[in-house]
Protein backbone atom coordinates (compact mmCIF):
# COMPACT_ATOMS: atom_id res chain seq x y z
CA UNK A 1 0.00 0.00 0.00
CA UNK A 2 1.25 3.64 -0.98
CA UNK A 3 1.62 6.01 2.09
CA UNK A 4 1.84 9.38 0.16
CA UNK A 5 -0.83 9.95 2.40
CA UNK A 6 -0.05 8.73 6.05
CA UNK A 7 -3.21 8.90 8.05
CA UNK A 8 -4.50 11.89 6.83
CA UNK A 9 -8.32 12.76 6.49
CA UNK A 10 -9.35 13.87 3.34
CA UNK A 11 -13.08 15.48 3.32
CA UNK A 12 -15.53 14.35 0.15
CA UNK A 13 -18.87 17.01 0.50
CA UNK A 14 -21.42 15.25 -1.17
CA UNK A 15 -25.41 16.17 -0.91
CA UNK A 16 -27.75 13.43 0.16
CA UNK A 17 -28.95 12.75 -3.31
CA UNK A 18 -27.10 12.55 -7.18
CA UNK A 19 -23.26 12.47 -6.83
CA UNK A 20 -21.85 10.64 -9.48
CA UNK A 21 -20.88 7.59 -7.84
CA UNK A 22 -17.63 6.87 -10.04
CA UNK A 23 -16.70 10.57 -9.04
CA UNK A 24 -17.03 9.58 -5.44
CA UNK A 25 -15.90 5.97 -5.12
CA UNK A 26 -12.99 5.93 -7.10
CA UNK A 27 -11.05 9.30 -5.32
CA UNK A 28 -12.13 7.36 -2.56
CA UNK A 29 -10.62 4.73 -2.92
CA UNK A 30 -7.30 6.25 -4.51
CA UNK A 31 -7.09 8.36 -1.12
CA UNK A 32 -7.24 4.98 0.71
CA UNK A 33 -4.83 3.04 -1.22
CA UNK A 34 -2.19 6.10 -0.23
CA UNK A 35 -3.00 5.70 3.24
CA UNK A 36 -5.41 8.77 3.96
CA UNK A 37 -8.41 8.55 5.54
CA UNK A 38 -11.54 9.53 3.16
CA UNK A 39 -14.29 10.97 5.77
CA UNK A 40 -17.89 11.95 3.77
CA UNK A 41 -19.48 14.57 4.70
CA UNK A 42 -22.88 16.10 3.66
CA UNK A 43 -25.88 18.61 4.53
CA UNK A 44 -27.57 16.15 6.42
CA UNK A 45 -26.86 12.68 8.37
CA UNK A 46 -27.79 9.85 7.58
CA UNK A 47 -26.89 8.30 3.89
CA UNK A 48 -26.26 9.96 0.42
CA UNK A 49 -27.12 8.59 -2.75
CA UNK A 50 -24.97 7.70 -5.62
CA UNK A 51 -25.85 7.77 -9.37
CA UNK A 52 -24.48 6.39 -12.53
CA UNK A 53 -25.18 9.62 -14.29
CA UNK A 54 -29.75 9.18 -14.28
CA UNK A 55 -29.72 5.90 -12.59
CA UNK A 56 -29.63 5.11 -8.89
CA UNK A 57 -26.82 3.40 -7.81
CA UNK A 58 -25.47 2.28 -4.30
CA UNK A 59 -25.53 4.20 -0.90
CA UNK A 60 -23.00 5.11 1.66
CA UNK A 61 -23.16 6.32 5.01
CA UNK A 62 -22.28 9.60 6.22
CA UNK A 63 -19.55 10.02 9.09
CA UNK A 64 -19.95 13.67 9.56
CA UNK A 65 -22.64 16.58 8.52
CA UNK A 66 -21.20 19.85 7.26
CA UNK A 67 -22.53 22.00 10.24
CA UNK A 68 -20.63 19.95 12.07
CA UNK A 69 -17.28 19.49 10.01
CA UNK A 70 -14.30 22.17 10.11
CA UNK A 71 -11.88 22.15 7.47
CA UNK A 72 -8.97 22.35 9.95
CA UNK A 73 -9.82 18.87 10.96
CA UNK A 74 -8.93 17.40 6.86
CA UNK A 75 -5.86 17.90 4.92
CA UNK A 76 -7.89 18.56 2.05
CA UNK A 77 -11.23 18.65 0.46
CA UNK A 78 -12.68 16.42 -2.80
CA UNK A 79 -15.77 17.45 -4.30
CA UNK A 80 -17.40 14.82 -6.76
CA UNK A 81 -19.96 15.67 -9.67
CA UNK A 82 -23.13 14.57 -11.50
CA UNK A 83 -25.36 17.35 -11.93
CA UNK A 84 -27.70 17.21 -8.63
CA UNK A 85 -24.67 17.17 -6.18
CA UNK A 86 -22.70 20.64 -6.65
CA UNK A 87 -26.09 22.01 -7.75
CA UNK A 88 -27.89 21.23 -4.20
CA UNK A 89 -24.25 22.38 -2.60
CA UNK A 90 -24.64 25.95 -4.28
CA UNK A 91 -27.51 26.31 -2.47
CA UNK A 92 -26.75 25.94 1.10
CA UNK A 93 -24.58 27.94 2.36
CA UNK A 94 -22.73 25.61 5.28
CA UNK A 95 -21.60 23.64 2.48
CA UNK A 96 -21.05 26.67 0.00
CA UNK A 97 -18.62 28.32 3.58
CA UNK A 98 -17.14 24.93 4.10
CA UNK A 99 -15.84 24.44 1.01
CA UNK A 100 -14.48 27.92 0.89
CA UNK A 101 -12.63 27.23 4.43
CA UNK A 102 -9.81 25.04 2.71
CA UNK A 103 -9.40 28.35 0.22
CA UNK A 104 -9.04 30.27 3.21
CA UNK A 105 -6.66 27.78 5.33
CA UNK A 106 -4.66 26.96 1.85
CA UNK A 107 -5.37 23.50 1.53
CA UNK A 108 -5.57 21.50 -1.56
CA UNK A 109 -8.86 20.74 -3.36
CA UNK A 110 -9.84 18.40 -6.23
CA UNK A 111 -13.08 18.91 -8.21
CA UNK A 112 -14.52 16.74 -11.01
CA UNK A 113 -17.37 17.49 -13.55
CA UNK A 114 -20.01 20.08 -12.39
CA UNK A 115 -18.33 19.94 -9.06
CA UNK A 116 -16.89 23.54 -9.87
CA UNK A 117 -20.38 25.20 -8.97
CA UNK A 118 -19.68 25.20 -5.20
CA UNK A 119 -16.37 27.02 -6.17
CA UNK A 120 -18.27 29.40 -8.05
CA UNK A 121 -20.65 30.09 -5.87
CA UNK A 122 -18.06 29.82 -2.99
CA UNK A 123 -16.64 33.27 -5.16
CA UNK A 124 -12.99 31.14 -4.71
CA UNK A 125 -12.20 30.70 -8.80
CA UNK A 126 -10.86 34.09 -9.42
CA UNK A 127 -7.40 33.74 -11.15
CA UNK A 128 -7.37 29.94 -11.20
CA UNK A 129 -7.16 28.33 -14.14
CA UNK A 130 -9.95 25.39 -13.87
CA UNK A 131 -11.48 22.72 -15.81
CA UNK A 132 -14.75 20.99 -15.53
CA UNK A 133 -17.82 19.33 -17.51
CA UNK A 134 -18.18 21.64 -20.49
CA UNK A 135 -21.80 23.14 -19.40
CA UNK A 136 -20.09 24.54 -16.65
CA UNK A 137 -17.33 26.82 -18.49
CA UNK A 138 -19.36 30.23 -18.67
CA UNK A 139 -20.05 30.00 -14.80
CA UNK A 140 -16.09 29.11 -13.97
CA UNK A 141 -15.49 32.73 -16.30
CA UNK A 142 -18.16 34.50 -15.17
CA UNK A 143 -16.69 33.72 -11.34
CA UNK A 144 -13.32 34.97 -13.11
CA UNK A 145 -12.00 31.46 -13.57
CA UNK A 146 -9.73 30.84 -16.61
CA UNK A 147 -11.34 27.58 -18.01
CA UNK A 148 -9.52 25.49 -20.22
CA UNK A 149 -10.61 21.84 -21.98
CA UNK A 150 -8.00 19.17 -20.59
CA UNK A 151 -8.00 16.05 -18.48
CA UNK A 152 -6.86 17.16 -15.27
CA UNK A 153 -5.65 20.51 -14.92
CA UNK A 154 -3.55 21.42 -11.42
CA UNK A 155 -3.44 25.23 -10.54
CA UNK A 156 -1.20 26.51 -7.39
CA UNK A 157 -2.50 29.87 -6.68
CA UNK A 158 -1.74 31.87 -3.92
CA UNK A 159 -1.54 29.21 -0.84
CA UNK A 160 -3.40 26.34 -2.32
CA UNK A 161 -3.67 23.77 -4.90
CA UNK A 162 -6.85 23.39 -7.14
CA UNK A 163 -6.72 20.00 -8.93
CA UNK A 164 -9.60 19.85 -11.57
CA UNK A 165 -10.69 17.23 -14.29
CA UNK A 166 -13.78 17.31 -16.50
CA UNK A 167 -15.71 13.98 -16.54
CA UNK A 168 -15.62 10.25 -15.45
CA UNK A 169 -13.42 9.38 -18.27
CA UNK A 170 -10.62 11.19 -16.68
CA UNK A 171 -10.61 9.47 -12.81
CA UNK A 172 -7.29 7.92 -13.24
CA UNK A 173 -5.50 11.20 -14.58
CA UNK A 174 -7.69 13.17 -11.53
CA UNK A 175 -6.76 10.42 -8.57
CA UNK A 176 -2.94 10.59 -9.56
CA UNK A 177 -3.02 14.67 -9.52
CA UNK A 178 -5.50 14.81 -6.31
CA UNK A 179 -2.73 12.70 -4.19
CA UNK A 180 -0.02 14.39 -5.07
CA UNK A 181 -1.68 17.67 -3.92
CA UNK A 182 -2.84 16.15 -0.78
CA UNK A 183 0.51 14.43 0.29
Amino acid sequence: MATELQGKAIAFLVAPEGVEQAELTEPWKAVEHAGGKPTLVSTAPGRVHGFNHLDRADDFAVDITVDKAKAADFAGLVLPGGVANPDFLRTQPDAVEFAKSFFDSGKPVAVICHGPWTLVEADVLRGRRITSWPSVKTDIRNAGGEWVDEEVVTCTHGPNTLVSSRKPDDLPAFCAAMVEAMS
